[in-house]
């Protein structure tokens, strides 16, 4: 199965025809970490015909009054699709008071009220999140910095995959936006990146 992963930047060319096809061939699944436009989601959605999970980040003020056609915001639910347990986990560590910002108490109590449905499930297979886990892909500035509760959450349930953006690095090479840790890989979707399970 490959999965389109999106974040933070509009990638043109994944909506362009490359060689009678687009950019990336092949997806089933979309996810998006992110600080995208509504419409840039719409048209993912549409592109490849595939389900669209998203979720917001600490940019994305729009969608409220104009949401992305046929895609699923998916923050603080568990759910099943193609097979894989998903949980959606939106917004940046609080800053400056402006919407999707979480304080860490907030972000805490967001994944213990989703504990039941965790057990219920076995646990999770993705998390698709904006902000990073603390001291992984993070930084220091009060913005940048990631959530404790997201390294407790991978401590106890042990995703195989976190995705999410909020970090904006460019990379020439893919294994520079990963990280493993206790069998979880972490990977910044900043732009895109093509998760293949």
């Amino acid at each position: 199965m490959n999965i389109l992963c999106v974040a933070d930047v509009v990638s043109k060319n994944l909506l362009e025809a490359v060689k009678g096809g687009p950019a990336v061939d092949g997806v089933e699944m979309v996810f998006a970490c992110g600080d995208l436009p509504p419409e840039f989601l719409t048209a993912l959605r549409h592109r490849f015909d595939a389900p669209l999970y998203y979720v917001l980040g600490n940019h994305d003020l729009r969608h409220a009054n104009t949401p992305p056609q046929g895609c699923r915001h998916i923050h603080r639910q568990l759910l099943k699709s193609g097979g894989l347990r998903l949980l959606g986990l939106g917004g940046s560590r609080w800053y400056n008071g402006n919407v999707n910002q979480f304080t860490e108490q907030q972000m805490s109590r967001f994944i213990n009220l989703l504990r039941f449905r965790l057990w219920r499930l076995g646990g999770v297979d993705v998390v698709i999140s904006h902000a990073p886990p603390r001291f992984i892909h993070d930084a220091e500035d009060p913005c940048h910095r990631g959530f404790r509760a997201f390294r407790r959450l991978i401590d106890r349930y042990q995703p195989k995959y976190f995705l999410h953006g909020h970090i904006h690095a460019l990379f020439t090479d893919d294994d520079d936006r990963r990280s493993t840790i206790d069998g979880t890989t972490i990977i910044n979707c900043y732009g895109y990146y093509v998760l293949e399970m």
